[in-house]
């Protein structure tokens, strides 16, 4: 009764969770939503015996407002995660390939293979930096889609404009590329390609966001993607109705209205990216644009199993990958338990 090729589906896993340890595990944030957030939220919770506006109006007119764009060239979802996995479903089939870096968001492949498709890694470069080359020339006649991650998770890299628009410069019209900023936020590049604009510039581009991230909503699940008005519809098409519930919704729209204060929080973990990088040096820590830091296998001192093992018993939760380790970065107070643990329990 079930498809037998979902015995060789990965399952996705999500950060370690301990009672009492400061938990790096995941890319979110370690504050509550902003007293505002949460009354808003609170006062949804009232009405919560009816049904969502299927359609997030209020939400998505308040995203155009946001990013520039029109009303019809927004969507909103359960996370951006749900929005790549609408993506796969409204431009892909079992006869298409998936294109994507990799290591990079570990569901790209899970949903390529959700549609039956084949999924297409293409290896970071030494650096830890997306392959652009690599990426175009993995493109045939089958490929229907290809994500690029920018800021990359977990390696925290970018790539420039430049390399974007020599990118795009090779693909066919008819190939879509989700451009996945859910880093966005925290990203201080000189030159990066941001979506609001290329999305102007092209017509086979999807950017997609998040409120999990610097809006510190992970719990609500709320994302939302932007772009030509005949691929948002198509995406919209596909989603699951009212999967965006009202919290989540009224949420999202206290948190875009109160960005300024959520900049300081931001700013933060932006500052604890740069010390931990600077303490993990040694260990191979990877330059990161986003609210983490990576560091390649190559350079531990442990497999990194046995490394996050090792910062668990010290009461530090990180995340370990076959290819490297990676720490989220919060507040300052955190990252100096963090860095306790690392000069004390771990390394002796």
């Amino acid at each position: 009764m079930i498809r037998k090729d979902l015995d060789n589906l990965p399952a996705y896993v999500p950060g370690a969770r301990m009672d009492d340890a400061v938990k790096l595990s995941s890319n979110e944030s370690s504050y509550a939503p902003l007293p505002s957030v949460a009354k808003a939220m609170s006062e949804a919770a009232i009405g919560v015996n009816r049904y969502p506006d299927m359609g997030a109006v209020e939400l998505r007119t308040a995203l155009a407002k946001h990013l520039g764009v029109d009303f019809e060239q927004t969507a909103v979802g359960t996370g951006s995660s749900a929005l790549c996995q609408q993506l796969v479903h409204a431009t892909t089939t079992a006869d298409n390939e998936v294109v994507f870096p990799w290591r990079s968001f570990e569901a790209y492949p899970i949903f390529a293979q959700v549609v039956g498709a084949t999924p297409v890694p293409v290896e970071l470069t030494p650096e830890q930096g997306l392959d652009m080359d690599g990426l175009a020339a993995a493109i045939t006649d089958k490929t229907s889609l290809v994500f690029i991650c920018n800021p990359n998770n977990p390696s925290g890299t970018t790539i420039s404009n430049d390399e974007f628009e020599a990118f795009m410069a090779k693909i066919p019209a008819n190939v879509v590329v989700g451009l996945d900023e859910a880093y966005f936020e925290y990203n201080r590049a000189e030159s990066q390609p941001i979506g609001t604009e290329v999305i102007a510039k092209y017509d086979n581009v999807v950017g997609l966001r998040t409120f999990s991230k610097a809006y510190g909503l992970a719990g609500a699940r709320v994302g939302y993607a932007f772009g030509p008005r005949n691929l948002i519809e198509a995406i919209n098409k596909v989603a699951i109705p009212f999967s965006v519930n009202s919290l989540a919704q009224a949420g999202a729209l206290a948190a875009l209205e109160a960005k300024e204060e959520l900049k300081e929080r931001i700013d933060e973990a932006v500052i604890a990216r740069e010390r931990i990088a600077k303490a993990f040096a040694d260990w191979g820590a990877i330059a990161s644009e986003a609210n983490f830091v990576w560091l390649p296998a190559a350079a531990l001192p442990l497999p990194p199993q046995e490394l996050a093992a090792k910062f668990a018993e010290a009461g530090v939760l990180i995340r370990a990958f076959p290819e490297g380790v990676r720490i989220s970065t919060t507040t300052e107070e955190e990252t100096d338990v963090l860095l306790k643990a690392f000069g004390s329990a771990v390394i002796e």
